[in-house]
C-alpha cells in the first residue's frame, strides 16, 4: 500500500526529520540508481494541539505572557514573550500541577482497586500513594516491543534505590495498553504490575489501568518528566512527549522521533547516540545503564537544589527553556501551516496549472512520460574530458540522445556529499552537437576546484518544468566511469 501511495501521489513526507531519512532509505527501492538523499521524501514534523493538553493554569500563564490568540496566528513572537514569566509562577504552575496529578492517581486508584474487590487496608493504601512534593515521572502508551517500556525494569533493584531514596526521592506513574494479538507488550504490562505490588515501592509506583485520551490528558498535565524510550529509528516521530510542553513537563527520550531534532541540553535530556543498534541486548542494557545515570547523577539532584525562596533555579530555567521554544515548534499550529505553505498551496497551484487551457499542460506532461519510455533506453554517454584551469576546473561530455528531444532531459555534474556540506549538483549548458552523430551533444560546465575532478559525475536526468522528478519520471543514466581525460 506504501509503494501504491507514493507512485500515486504529487508529494510525499515523513512525520519528522528523522523519519524523512530512514524513508528515504525504504522507499529507495522505487527510483533505482538514484541518490538516497534524493529520493522525494521530505518531512513535516508532527505536532499536538497545544489547547486540548494544556492545564487550566497553564492556560491562564500563556495567555497572560502571549495573548487570549495566541494559537490562531503565527507562533513567531511566542517564544520571546514566554520568557518574561517569572520563575516563581513557572514553579508554582508545576507545583501545583504534580498536586492535582497526584489527587487524581489517588481517586483513580482507589477506584480501580475497588472495582476488583481489594480490602480496606488495601484501599487506605491507595488512598495515600505518590506524594505532591516528589519528583515525579511519567509513562503512558502503547506497550509494544520496540518501545522498550521496560528499560526501566532492566535493573530492578537499582530503579528501587532511585524511587525510594530517603532524602532525593522519585515517583512513576504508569498507563498503557498492548494490542490484544500483542503476547509480549501483554507480558511486559504483567511485569510492571507485578514490581508495582512490591512492598518496598508500592507506594512511589502506580499503574492505571483503561489507559485513554482522558487519562493522558491529565498525566501530561501534571508530570516533572516524561519517559519516552523507543528502539531507534522504529518511532517515526512520537506526540506523547509534546504534550508535556505547554504545562511545563519536561522529556528523557531516546533520541529517536521529533527528540531527535528537538533536544538540546538546556531544554531536556537525551539517551543513545544517535546510530542504530536493532534490537542488540547489550546495547539495550547499556542504554538502561544511562538512564539510571541521567536520573541519579542529573536528573534528581536538579528538581531538589532549591535556592532560600525554595525554588529549583536551574529546573525552572529548564522549564521555561523547554515552554517557550518547543512548544511552539512542535504545535499543530506550526504543522497545519508548514503542509499549508509547503504541500497544499502548492499542490493547488499545479493542479490549475496542469488543468489550463484545455489540460495542456497535463497532456503536454503525459507525452513526455511516453517519450522518456520510449527513448530512455537508447540514451548513453561518450567520450568525457576535463582541464583545470586556475582555481576551477572545466568539464566537457558527449551526451547521445537519439531521437529524444534534448529540452526532454538534463545533463548535471554530481557529487556526494563531503564533511557534512550538502551534495553538489550543477546542470551543464549544452554546446555544439557531437560530431559525426545524429541526437549527439557537447555539454561542458565550469566549477570550483574546491574537490577532486574524479568527484564529478556526469548524469542525465529527466526536465520538464511542471514535473515533479523523480516522483514522475525516476528515470536516470549516469556515466559509468568518466576516466577525465585532461584536454
Amino acid at each position: 500500500m506504501a509503494y501504491l501511495a507514493i507512485r500515486g501521489s504529487g508529494a510525499a513526507n515523513g512525520v519528522s526529520r528523522l523519519h524523512g531519512q530512514v524513508s528515504r532509505r525504504l522507499f529507495q527501492v522505487l527510483f533505482p540508481r538514484w541518490p538516497e538523499d534524493e529520493v522525494p521524501v521530505t518531512h513535516v514534523t508532527n505536532g499536538v494541539h497545544m489547547p486540548t493538553w494544556d492545564s487550566a493554569e497553564a492556560d491562564r500563564i500563556w495567555e497572560e505572557a502571549c495573548g487570549k490568540y495566541r494559537w490562531h496566528d503565527a507562533t513567531e513572537s511566542l517564544e520571546s514573550d514566554f520568557r518574561y514569566v517569572s520563575d516563581s509562577d513557572l514553579w508554582q504552575l508545576r507545583t501545583s500541577a504534580r498536586k492535582s496529578l497526584v489527587e487524581y492517581v489517588r481517586k483513580r486508584h482507589v477506584r480501580e482497586l475497588a472495582g476488583r474487590g481489594a480490602t480496606r487496608e488495601e484501599l487506605e493504601q491507595a488512598a495515600s500513594v505518590l506524594d505532591p512534593d516528589v519528583l515525579t515521572l511519567g509513562f503512558a502508551r502503547r506497550f509494544a516491543g520496540y518501545k522498550r517500556p521496560n528499560l526501566l525494569l532492566h535493573d530492578p533493584q537499582r530503579l528501587v534505590y532511585i524511587l525510594t531514596h530517603s532524602e532525593r526521592p522519585v515517583q512513576l506513574v504508569l498507563a498503557g495498553k498492548a494490542h490484544p494479538n500483542d503476547r509480549q507488550g501483554e507480558g511486559m504490562i504483567r511485569q510492571w504490575i507485578e514490581f508495582v505490588y512490591r512492598p518496598d515501592v508500592r507506594s512511589h509506583v502506580v499503574f492505571l489501568g483503561d489507559y485513554d485520551a482522558l487519562m493522558a490528558e491529565r498525566l501530561v498535565q501534571g508530570v516533572d518528566v516524561w519517559v519516552n524510550t523507543p528502539r531507534r529509528p522504529w518511532e517515526a516521530s512520537g506526540t506523547s512527549g509534546m504534550k508535556v510542553l505547554v504545562n511545563g513537563g519536561l522529556n528523557v527520550s531516546e533520541l529517536d522521533g521529533w527528540w531527535a531534532e528537538a533536544y538540546s541540553p538546556d531544554v531536556g535530556w537525551a539517551i543513545g547516540d544517535g546510530r542504530e543498534h536493532n534490537d542488540d541486548p547489550a546495547w539495550d542494557a547499556a542504554e538502561a545503564d544511562a538512564l539510571y545515570e541521567l536520573l541519579e547523577r542529573e536528573i534528581v539532584p536538579e528538581f531538589y537544589k532549591r535556592d532560600a525562596d525554595g525554588i529549583p533555579r536551574r529546573w525552572v530555567h529548564r522549564v521555561r527553556e523547554s515552554m517557550a521554544r518547543l512548544t511552539p515548534a512542535f504545535s499543530a499550529n506550526r504543522a497545519v501551516r508548514q503542509y499549508t505553505d509547503e504541500y497544499y498551496i502548492r499542490a493547488a497551484e499545479r493542479y490549475c496549472a496542469r488543468a489550463e487551457n484545455g489540460n495542456a499542460l497535463g497532456n503536454g506532461l503525459i507525452e513526455w512520460e511516453g517519450e522518456l519510455g520510449t527513448h530512455w533506453p537508447m540514451l548513453r554517454f561518450g567520450s568525457a574530458t576535463v582541464e583545470r584551469t586556475g582555481d576551477s576546473y572545466s568539464f566537457r561530455v558527449e551526451v547521445f540522445l537519439g531521437d529524444l528531444e534534448p529540452n526532454a532531459v538534463s545533463v548535471e555534474l554530481y557529487a556526494e556529499k563531503l564533511n557534512g556540506s550538502a551534495l553538489y549538483r550543477r546542470a551543464m549548458d549544452r554546446n555544439e552537437r557531437a560530431a559525426g552523430s545524429d541526437g549527439g551533444y557537447v555539454y561542458t560546465a565550469q566549477v570550483p576546484a574546491t574537490r577532486p575532478a574524479s568527484d564529478f559525475t556526469p548524469r542525465i536526468i529527466p526536465h520538464h518544468e511542471g514535473a515533479s522528478v523523480p516522483l514522475e519520471a525516476p528515470y536516470i543514466l549516469w556515466h559509468d566511469s568518466p576516466s577525465w581525460r585532461s584536454s
